[in-house]
């Protein structure tokens, strides 16, 4: 029970403030008269302005409420290392008995686990939210039990009592960590890729080492071993091997006596893009179909074109002096002899023997294929005829022969059952909204190699697609697909047939029709497997730890088959599939939680000063408990110190007048009156 005098005024202050100094002005003017009942006057006045105030006695029945201490325990990642995460367990458990005897305390246990997509230890967000659950005015004491390397610092709260960190760290702790400094996202292909690393030693390290092995594997391929100064900035150029995605493994062997091998790795993945795309479209005679290949090729700025157009065939006659035709001759020697390995393409279009281009040159193409090159031939009449380019060295690697026929009635180009499943023509009909229209003339041809992924009249080949030796052909059987793009009834998706089957045939990774690849969401993969087979056997997955899982591969579209599969752990993924193997890395490139690994207060020292807390060391042993007042330093030897905070719960509450009216009323009628009397008598 306690008791103390409250005031409820019953005019506003302001007023009372007014009354008071009317009171005062009317003693000035008592004593200036000299009236003798003054004093009584005054207390009067007193007691009328008092009684303003509204004065009361309040009786309040209080009920003490107990203290909360915090305890924080750390159960990320990097609590597991050594035997972090047995003592703190241990601490936590030691200090809610010995805080719990105290009497009149209560402990909260707050566990902070690995925050989602890398965050990290979020130690202090989970601090803040346990304090919103509780009364500010009841936290007598926060304990965080952790190695210190928090990583949201600057989400720490307003703490009305002190924080102290007990550290799971031993003083003989050492680690060394690998880091990537810049690893771009593209990159590309056939120059080199400047990238910076740097291997460090942290702790209590071994003196003496100068450098240390670094080992770099591309794709899951063998590593190659490097040795590289410790402590130091090097600078690595790179060439990616291939276009799409590259994944680059950089090892740093695990050294007796470190905290964890498990920032000795570093993964990265970089696209590789080609810079520029040369492409030589050789046009054996204007037609409306040559536009198309120059709008198409034009149309992308990372391709240069050169054309090869034959405007007047030698057997023309028209009595123009040679001189007057060209102001130099065409470089045909160097673009088919000393050159043509720096084109990614060739087009030949609507193109015929004319002796312009001799067998040297055709059988040059041919080796160019064979070595990894890539010849798209769009037919026309031509290609049936006497003169036919199929008639020479080209007859080893084009997919179809020529039956010398030409078709010249109207059909309506489609799909075969092959090509739903070949990325150059599938889905073709949703990349166009409508009907398809009609081509009007098509050569006959019969296959010989490939696949024929488009069909036309009477379902004769009309695309077909094949590889040769390391390089990649396919034959076009019309020259009419320039009437979709001038929309023909109704046009078609001419564009997008022409653009798939020229990066097809550039070899871009997306357009492989047997191929193996992941798409990682965080600890998620989604495992993809595009084949032209109608069933494919389940994926193999090996994980970083070496261990081997299966899972059926289902197809969702036609050639198209996929699993999700979430890994088990941060690191490279194999992947393998018949004749077909990928890889893949899950999880950051270096985990936030191991980039910094040996114990300590550095980060939360602010904050600690800042409420009087201390740094312990879990190694000595759990500190003793003591109570301190506010303001005062809450840590010594030995020691850590909480705040006793004397909240309380009110049970009842009572008040009663300290002057009634009627008090009031009797008390100011007697001094007026005696006043009165006192000025009678004199």
């Amino acid at each position: 029970m306690t008791g103390s005098v409250i005031f409820d005024p019953l005019l506003p202050i302001w007023l009372i403030a007014v009354l008071a100094a009317l009171v005062a002005s009317g003693l000035a003017l008592a004593l200036w008269r000299g009236l003798a009942g003054w004093p009584f006057r005054a207390l009067a006045g007193l007691v009328i302005l008092a009684a303003l105030m509204g004065p009361a006695y309040q009786q309040e029945e209080r009920t003490a409420l107990s203290d909360i201490v915090l305890i924080v325990e750390d159960q990320s990642a990097s609590q597991d290392l050594t035997d972090r995460a047995t003592r703190t367990a241990e601490a936590a458990d030691t200090l809610t008995a010995r805080l719990e005897a105290r009497g009149n305390t209560e402990v909260r246990r707050v566990q902070v686990p690995d925050a989602p997509e890398n965050g990290g230890t979020q130690a202090m967000t989970a601090l803040a939210q346990a304090m919103a659950e509780e009364p500010l005015g009841r936290i007598a004491g926060v304990i965080l039990l952790s190695d210190g390397r928090i990583h949201d610092v600057e989400r720490a709260p307003d703490i009305p009592a002190p924080l102290h960190l007990l550290h799971t760290g031993r003083e003989g702790d050492w680690d060394r960590r690998l880091r990537i400094d810049n690893a771009p996202a593209f990159a590309i292909l056939g120059e080199e890729v400047q990238m910076t690393l740097t291997v460090t030693d942290e702790g209590a390290a071994p003196t003496g080492v100068t450098s240390v092995p670094l080992d770099i594997s591309v794709d899951g391929a063998e590593p190659r071993r490097f040795e590289v100064p410790l402590g130091e900035e090097i600078t690595l150029p790179l060439m990616l091997p291939h276009g799409g995605r590259n994944v680059l493994q950089f090892t740093t062997p695990a050294a007796p006596g470190e905290l964890t091998d498990r920032n000795n790795t570093a993964l990265v993945q970089i696209n590789g893009v080609r810079d520029r795309l040369s492409v030589l479209l050789v046009s054996g005679q204007p037609h409306p179909g040559t536009r198309t290949w120059r709008n198409l090729l034009k149309s992308d700025s990372a391709v240069d074109l050169v054309h090869f157009t034959i405007l007047r065939p030698p057997e023309k006659q028209d009595g123009v002096p040679v001189r007057e035709l060209s102001l130099i001759a065409f470089p045909t020697r160097e673009l088919f002899l000393e050159k043509v390995d720096d084109f990614d393409l060739i087009i030949f279009d609507r193109y015929r023997r004319r002796g312009i281009l001799p067998n040297v040159y055709l059988e040059n193409i041919r080796q160019y294929v064979e070595n990894g090159g890539a010849v798209l031939f769009a037919a026309g009449p031509d290609f049936a005829g006497a003169e036919s380019i199929y008639r020479g060295p080209f007859e080893a690697i084009i997919p179809a022969r020529p039956t010398a026929r030409v078709v010249e009635d109207g059909y309506l180009p489609k799909v075969t059952d092959l090509g739903e499943r070949h990325p150059v023509t599938a889905g073709l009909d949703r990349e166009f909204a409508g009907d398809w229209g009609r081509w009007l003339r098509q050569v006959e041809v019969t296959q010989t190699a490939g696949d024929v992924v488009m069909s036309g009249a009477d379902d004769r080949p009309l695309l077909l697609l094949d590889r040769v030796g390391e390089g990649r052909v396919a034959l076009l059987a019309s020259d009419h697909a320039w009437l979709w793009g001038r929309g023909f009834e109704g046009g078609g998706p001419q564009l997008e047939l022409l653009r798939r089957l020229a990066h097809w045939m550039m070899k871009e990774p997306e357009l492989e029709e047997e191929a193996l690849w992941a798409e990682a969401t965080g600890q998620q993969m989604r495992v993809i497997r595009r084949s032209l087979t109608e069933d494919v056997g389940p994926v193999t997955i090996t994980t970083p730890s070496g261990e081997v899982v299966e899972r059926p591969l289902e197809e969702v579209s036609p050639g198209r088959f996929e699993t999700l599969f979430d890994g088990p752990e941060i690191g490279l993924y194999r992947l393998e599939n018949g004749d077909q193997s990928a890889v893949i890395g899950l999880g950051p490139a270096a985990p936030v939680e191991f980039e910094r690994t040996i114990a300590s207060a550095e980060v939360l020292q602010p904050e600690i000063d800042a409420t009087n807390g201390g740094v312990w060391a879990l190694e000595d042993g759990v500190p003793a408990i003591r109570a301190v007042r506010e303001g005062r330093p809450a840590a010594g030897r030995g020691w850590i110190g909480i705040t006793p905070r004397g909240a309380y719960e009110t049970q009842s509450l009572r008040q009663m007048a300290i002057m009634p009216p009627w008090l009031v009323l009797l008390l100011v009628s007697g001094l007026i009156l005696g006043g009165w009397l006192r000025e009678g008598r004199r």
